[in-house]
């Protein structure tokens, strides 16, 4: 609280002490008071109320400062009601009672729409395992009546999946933490088991991947980063230029293991490139070239962010994904 500013809300006080004092002044004289004694008497008083305004700006700017510092170092504003001092003046005492009704205003709001929230994810998600079931039966019926239409309907049912599947990972990446289990991977192990999944539609595009210096062990959840290198390689596919060339392959660094994900298709505009994470965002690849819905990279970001991975895109002859992933597990635990 600057003194300028406490002198300002103040003049009124001021004006009305210098007003009494020139008063007090004039009838001292005019009662023929010795001219020292009267100054004496109008020196006290202006001692008195200078004392009294340092006292009352010392208190308050010591509550303001408090104040401000806490709201500062507070990561979520809105926890300021619980951490704020109780002040030594009325103005402060109100303001302090204005801000905890109104941080527990938010509080009951926010529950309310938090409970709301968790009750729609729930019905996501048991909607899209619901959902799971037709769609097996659909690939049955397909299995059970070979065709040409079968095989289309197949390769429309698996486009089928990978939205719901998609659909899944949006609606609990807001609380991913619950399912997040930390264990030791073996890139290759986990990469080939992805192709695995994906093998019918990396065999519909003829797809030749490779792999390089995949032996390391990395630490992260499993199931979380198969989701996420699905979608990576959904994207190759999508985005394929020629034959599909795919390489996997993996650098040691001193602290970290770098993931690289590489293909061949039609590249990134290098004005895009810090953008494809965002949410929403297609691109003009995904105008041009495919129907994108700008959830999947935002998808793959989210998760990697709350599982303490980073990852990052670059263009060249193609398109690059590298994902980095910390050597010591304990980085992750402690984040």
């Amino acid at each position: 609280m600057k003194l300028s500013t406490f002198l300002k809300d103040k003049w009124i006080f001021l004006l009305s002490q210098t007003i009494i004092i020139l008063f007090l002044a004039l009838l001292l004289n005019a009662i023929n008071i010795d001219a020292a004694a009267n100054i004496f008497i109008c020196l006290c008083i202006i001692a008195i109320t200078t004392g009294c305004l340092a006292l009352e700006y010392i208190k308050k700017n010591s509550f303001y400062t408090q104040l401000y510092n806490n709201l500062d170092s507070l990561e979520k504003k809105f926890y300021i009601s619980s951490v704020i001092t109780e002040p030594g003046f009325a103005e402060g005492a109100i303001l302090t009672d204005v801000i905890r009704q109104a941080s527990k205003s938010m509080s009951d709001e926010l529950s309310i729409y938090r409970h709301m929230n968790n009750e729609y994810r729930e019905y996501v998600e048991t909607w899209i395992h619901e959902i799971k079931l037709p769609i097996s039966c659909i690939n049955l019926i397909c299995e059970n009546n070979k065709g040409e239409m079968a095989f289309s309907v197949k390769d429309e049912l698996s486009r089928i999946e990978g939205y719901v599947e998609q659909a899944l990972y949006y609606a609990r990446s807001t609380n991913v933490e619950k399912d997040y289990i930390i264990r030791e991977i073996n890139l290759d192990t986990m990469v080939k088991g992805v192709l695995k999944k994906y093998s019918k539609q990396l065999i519909g595009v003829k797809a030749e991947p490779s792999f390089d210096n995949l032996s390391h062990t990395v630490y992260g959840d499993p199931k979380w980063l198969e989701f996420v290198l699905g979608q990576l390689i959904t994207n190759s596919i999508k985005y394929k230029k020629n034959t599909l060339k795919l390489k996997f392959s993996a650098v040691e660094e001193k602290d970290s293991i770098l993931f690289f994900l590489e293909d061949n298709g039609i590249g990134i505009p290098e004005n895009e490139l810090t953008r494809i994470f965002d949410k929403g965002f297609t691109g003009t690849n995904g105008r041009n070239y495919a129907k994108s819905t700008g959830i999947g990279l935002y998808l793959c970001k989210q998760l990697c962010n709350k599982m303490h991975l980073s990852i990052s895109a670059f263009s060249k002859n193609g398109t690059v994904i590298s994902i980095k992933f910390p050597k010591d597990s304990r980085l992750l635990l402690e984040n």
